[in-house]
């Protein structure tokens, strides 16, 4: 397949994530061919490389290296329905072919479906159907899911949901372990999973193992945790002089039971996974680890610096710390926008970690408290999201802070109450993870939306304020 045709629509697509730096396509691999002539559907991996060139870890020089996955659709004749996912025209094997993204191909699609429930294997591809793969229908429609970043996920019947991984790596995804791990130990906060896919292609020669894909159940009518937050959000600023408490879309209770699960779920990864104990030495490194990014992040930010001594106090605070801490797998991205309320709970979704990051690192054990300081930061920017189009209004910058302390004091309550543990116990810890998110937050925001910064900014000058008796 013709690499400079994949090279302009891959640089176009929004799952792609190294825009704005040239690379150039260094291989084409066809893992498995799904479907033959005269319209093949074929499963191929683009290795792609970065044309700067970086020092590794002996001082000499490398290019950093990318795959990506892609389900291509080549069709003798142009399908005039599928052309908002052209890829190209091209000559694969001695014919002209129109080609599509396959996983926007209705035709297509079902025969990774058929894969996913028979198991087994095809070209370098094999597929683990689990115990619940039996309820996802034979043959299905199917709808792709709009508002991914970095992934295509695809819903077959209403029933099963399959996430199909844009950008590969070597190895196990945390998305399939986690989950796979959850349901052997009974969690019933997640969404079981029903199968994956993994595959096998070439890094620089070497041949790698790693996953493409997984299914699992579609939470049919559930609701979004960031939509349900903006709508509790927007009736509090729509009444004239009612407290959080007094609005009738309150969304308090809804904090504290969404608290209660996340510590169902942080309880079922300690019993399913492998625990650590952390000394000084583990806290010390955590605490680098945040120095290096807050000094990155003011340089970036000249707007940090005021208040950059104190967040460095708060992290030495941390390698400080006596106590030891217990570390685990987590969720590792978790926010409002991870979670879905069904009629039966709070169900959380999307284990694969932060995208950024690195596979092993993703994988890494971490304190809990990441992820309560998470979604502690997510409550904080669901009170605020809509105040950024509007003139600043002391009166709603008010009640923004309230509803925000009510729904974050909420979320503690009910972690506690399922946990045994109050995680403001661990002051230390929560104010140095979430200090360290907000910086996180502070950069993306300096470079895509500059007018917000005053959201993590706000948070930054709490947190770096000396502590209350």
């Amino acid at each position: 397949m013709d690499a400079q045709l994949l090279h302009d629509w891959i640089d176009t697509q929004r799952w792609f994530g190294g825009k704005g730096r040239p690379w150039h396509v260094a291989g084409v691999e066809q893992l498995a061919e799904l479907r033959g002539d005269p319209s093949p559907v074929r499963l191929v991996v683009v290795s792609l490389e970065y044309d700067e060139v970086d020092l590794d870890a002996a001082g000499g020089q490398r290019r950093q290296q990318e795959a990506y996955q892609v389900l291509a659709s080549l069709r003798p004749e142009p399908a005039e329905h599928l052309g908002h996912v052209l890829i190209g025209e091209s000559d694969v094997d001695g014919r002209h072919y129109w080609v599509y993204d396959g996983l926007h191909d209705k035709e297509a699609t079902p025969l990774l479906l058929d894969l996913l429930k028979q198991g087994g294997t095809s070209g370098t591809v094999s597929a683990t159907a689990l115990a619940g793969v039996a309820r996802v229908p034979d043959a299905a429609s199917t709808t792709v899911l709009g508002g991914e970043q970095s992934n295509t996920s695809l819903v077959f019947g209403g029933v099963g949901i399959l996430k199909a991984f844009r950008k590969l790596a070597p190895g196990v995804n945390p998305d399939i372990e986690v989950h796979e791990a959850l349901a052997r130990v009974g969690c019933a906060e997640i969404a079981t999973p029903y199968a994956h896919l993994a595959g096998r292609w070439h890094v620089d020669g070497v041949e790698v193992e790693g996953d493409l894909g997984m299914m699992q159940e579609f939470l049919s009518g559930a609701s979004g945790g960031w939509e349900l937050a903006m709508v509790s959000v927007r009736d509090l600023f729509a009444e004239a002089d009612l407290h959080a408490d007094e609005v009738g879309g309150d969304f308090a209770a809804e904090s504290c039971r969404l608290g209660e699960a996340t510590a169902k779920v942080h309880a079922a990864l300690a019993e399913a996974l492998p625990t650590q104990s952390w000394g000084s030495a583990q806290l010390q490194a955590v605490a680098d680890g945040m120095l290096g990014r807050l000094r990155e992040a003011v340089r970036q930010v000249p707007a940090l610096e005021p208040h950059a001594d104190a967040l460095a106090r708060k992290y030495a605070a941390l390698a400080e710390r006596t106590d030891p801490v217990l570390a685990q797998r987590i969720h590792g991205d978790y926010h409002l926008g991870q979670v879905m309320r069904t009629a039966q709970g709070w169900r959380l979704l999307d284990f694969e970690g932060e995208p950024a990051k690195g596979l092993d690192e993703r994988r890494r054990p971490d304190s809990t408290i990441r992820d309560v300081a998470g979604m502690l930061r997510s409550f904080d920017y669901a009170a605020r999201f809509q105040l950024m189009d509007r003139p600043r209004d002391p009166q709603l910058e008010y009640r923004a802070d309230e509803w925000a302390e009510r729904n974050r004091s909420a979320f503690c309550d009910g972690y506690a109450a399922a946990s045994g543990r109050d995680p403001r116990d661990d002051g230390d810890l929560i104010c140095a993870y979430e200090a360290d998110k907000a910086v996180y937050e502070l950069i993306y925001e300096a470079r895509n939306r500059p007018g917000w910064i005053r959201i993590p900014l706000g948070a930054i000058e709490r947190l770096a304020a000396p502590a209350t008796a």
